[in-house]
């Protein structure tokens, strides 16, 4: 992908063509977001609006939105709000090769509220649906052809097989030496049995080479003990990256070796709905523009411009979103984020 040389498009990024495949793997949802800041208004007579939504389908918009080649690989029912979700994703630019549909099962729901700092909760409506029913057999070895990064996250682990088939295309994704990325992304009010998501979280982390993580979540993986030792833990095994965020502080990227503090830019949060998705796309678009493989991944953490470049690539893209309503709708391309890049 080339930048535009038009006045006021500087190219964020010094891209290499072609890049990298990436695909997002995982649960694809409708956010249904409140009309309203709770604290603000009364809950009586709450609206809602639908959006597109679930985390690694927010990635894939994230990376198509910034020109990446971007695949989701899932599955969407044959409803209404399926046939909806589907056209979103093609909207945005994200190939749906990877994609089944299936009439006996419907699309998971989130009712998402906002507080009047942008922070959300949560209401999951989703009992054996579309996303959850991808079987372990729908993952096709041709997918892992060639370079590419193989992107999921922690919500399809709170079934038992949907845990077992992610497992199953993390390791054919390493297999294949594709880079793996894992957002820990947690729902706590998703899960009957935390101790299961902190076993299969766990057992995800152990497949990822690129980790990212909230600091909410760091502490629950310390599960009472020391942060350092999640971190070394991650670290010492088969973790190349781990990208510690913590809303508008500081976010910290870890390595063998060394770290890295980096503030985000400062913006006006209106919803951060999708916010670390959009992170992660420009992380892994990013990664994905410079052509890094498992192979060639350690030569970042040997150049002191490049990685800090690429996170705060990154950060200006979480930055973006949170300014902005809903997930796909809230997804910066280049030229949203002239302005925002840091240094």
């Amino acid at each position: 992908m080339d930048c535009d040389k038009g006045e006021g498009n500087d190219c964020l990024l010094d891209l290499v063509s072609p890049m990298i495949r990436i695909i997002s793997y995982g649960e694809i949802l409708v956010d249904m977001l409140s009309d309203r800041i709770l604290e603000s208004e009364q809950k009586d007579n709450e609206q809602f609006t639908k959006f597109p939504g679930g985390a690694p389908a927010n990635v894939a918009a994230a990376v198509a939105q910034l020109g990446g080649d971007s695949y989701f690989a899932g599955k969407i029912s044959t409803d209404i709000f399926g046939g909806f979700l589907n056209d979103a994703l093609i909207h945005m630019g994200v190939k749906t090769d990877y994609i089944y549909r299936t009439e006996n099962k419907k699309t998971a729901l989130a009712f998402v509220s906002r507080d009047a700092s942008g922070e959300r909760s949560f209401e999951f409506y989703r009992s054996d649906t579309a996303d959850l029913n991808f079987d372990r057999n729908d993952f096709n070895q041709h997918w892992f052809e060639g370079d590419g990064i193989f992107h999921a996250c922690s919500n399809t682990l709170t079934d038992a097989d949907a845990y077992k088939t992610t497992l199953i295309g993390l390791k054919m994704a390493k297999d294949n030496d594709w880079l793996v990325s894992f957002d820990v992304n947690l729902r706590l009010n998703l899960w009957n049995d935390l101790s299961d998501a902190l076993s299969r979280v766990w057992d995800c982390l152990a497949q990822a080479h690129i980790v990212k993580l909230s600091k909410e979540e760091l502490v629950f993986l310390a599960d009472g003990g020391r942060e350092d030792v999640v971190i070394d833990r991650l670290i010492t095994g088969q973790s190349e990256i781990v990208v510690v965020t913590d809303g508008a502080n500081p976010l910290i990227c870890y390595w063998k070796g060394d770290q890295l503090t980096l503030d985000p830019p400062k913006v006006e949060i209106r919803d951060s709905t999708a916010a670390g998705d959009a992170f992660v796309g420009g992380f892994l678009y990013a990664l994905s523009a410079k052509n890094f493989t498992p192979n060639n991944l350690k030569e970042l953490f040997h150049d002191k411009e490049e990685l800090p470049k690429i996170l705060s690539f990154a950060s200006s893209c979480g930055a973006f979103a949170a300014t902005k309503e809903g997930a796909f709708t809230s997804l910066p391309n280049q030229q949203d984020l002239n302005g925002l890049m840091l240094g």
